[in-house]
């Protein structure tokens, strides 16, 4: 399906939001002149007809019009930092939360949950997360980040309090799942897995089905531009997700996803904001009626090496099916702006035996852009196991790949 997730006779009535949204956005010199002779949104065929925000533009409406709560405090947050610049996002307190508890309640009183995200340096899973918590009535340990030392003595302590629920990013919940299986040990009493800020991770899956079979995951889409989007349960597909009321949903051009809030306290001005996903509305296999999003990835996943488009996701991909595998990285070093060396980062199963040669040699005989950019320099591309991923010591998300300056 292609279009809108909601129908006209849903989404039109609500469009003063999307109106309001304009008015601002025409306040702001730098993004004004995109929006020149176009009429205000009544119907979804003037919406679409609107130019589409990315997180540069959002940045630079959001620092001239320096939204504020009406009742409450303004909290600012950043997004971005992993493979960009971090952007600056506002919400009231409680982050539109009520709106998402009311469709979606996979926390209960009975829960014990376990608050995984980082906490502060402006990130804002875990107080979003803390904030279903409170509407859910549930008992939280509000746990953060730890250091890898400190997995066993906090995960005998999860089977102590008989934690029911544990959530963070795909990236931070392998760690502690990998870890307890590594060490032996179960939770027998956990049932539930959020999750939030990446793509669900199929060893992850793997590694619950061994230390908490019988934990199921409920997951979160969304950004701290647009909060949270839709969500989903046990019963869906794991990269589909059933849009929230107040959230329309639009498939551009390319399969590139857009957003427009319909709620009417929304501080940021999301006005066909992109977030780099693509994706399409489908019927969700759980039977629940209405438009889902089905997320086929980020489309900004092509980075540039030396002029050619390299995507990391292919290459990712392609290594990941590599047996003892476990997960990825693409490590990019640049010079000034020019690409020096990328090298390929292996975590691997304990005890596997992976040729990393033969693996290089099959990735700069399989991949042009690799080929064809280090034609006179192949030994600038290398693949190498490590102990850990390169990740954002503020979000916990580990990113497909990272470029980093040469000192």
């Amino acid at each position: 399906m292609t279009g809108f997730s909601l129908s006209p006779e849903a989404a039109e009535p609500r469009l003063q939001v999307a109106r309001h949204s304009l008015e601002l956005l025409r306040t702001v010199p730098a993004l004004a002149p995109r929006y020149e002779g176009r009429p205000e949104p009544r119907t979804l065929d003037d919406l679409a007809a609107l130019a589409p925000l990315v997180k540069d533009d959002l940045n630079v409406a959001l620092a001239h019009l320096e939204p504020k709560a009406e009742q409450g405090a303004t909290w600012l947050f950043q997004s971005g930092g992993s493979t960009g610049a971090p952007k600056v996002g506002y919400a009231p307190t409680g982050f539109y939360m009520s709106g998402v508890h009311a469709h979606w309640q996979p926390l209960d009183r009975a829960d014990v949950f376990v608050n995984a995200w980082g906490a502060g340096r402006m990130w804002g899973a875990h107080f979003l997360v803390a904030a279903l918590a409170d509407l859910s009535e549930c008992q939280v340990i509000a746990l953060g980040s730890v250091t890898r030392e400190e997995y066993a003595d906090w995960l005998a302590f999860f089977v102590d309090r008989k934690v029911t629920a544990i959530g963070g990013t795909p990236s931070v919940l392998r760690m502690w799942f990998a870890e307890a299986r590594a060490a032996g040990l179960s939770l027998p009493a956990l049932r539930k897995v959020l999750w939030l800020g990446e793509a669900w991770q199929p060893q992850l899956a793997d590694d619950m089905a061994v230390v908490a079979p019988r934990a199921r995951r409920w997951g979160m889409f969304g950004s701290t531009e647009t909060w949270v989007v839709g969500t989903n349960t046990p019963d869906c597909p794991a990269d589909t997700f059933h849009p929230l009321p107040e959230q329309l949903v639009h498939v551009g051009e390319d399969d590139l996803l857009d957003f427009t809030t319909l709620d009417p306290r929304m501080l940021n001005p999301v006005l066909r904001y992109r977030t780099g996903d693509a994706g399409r509305l489908v019927a969700c296999p759980c039977g629940r009626p209405g438009r889902a999003m089905q997320v086929l990835g980020r489309r900004d996943s092509v980075v540039q090496v030396r002029g050619l488009g390299l995507h990391v996701d292919q290459v990712i991909a392609r290594v990941e099916r590599e047996q003892g595998v476990s997960r990825a990285q693409i490590l990019i070093t640049e010079d000034r702006g020019r690409a020096t060396g990328v090298d390929v980062l292996l975590l691997t199963d304990q005890g596997a035996a992976v040729d990393t040669e033969r693996l290089r040699k099959d990735l700069l005989s399989a991949t042009f852009t690799l080929s064809t950019a280090f034609q006179h320099d192949p030994e600038s591309v290398r693949v190498r196991r490590v102990d850990a991923l390169i990740s954002n010591e503020r979000t916990g998300k580990t990113a497909g790949f990272v470029v980093r300056e040469e000192s």
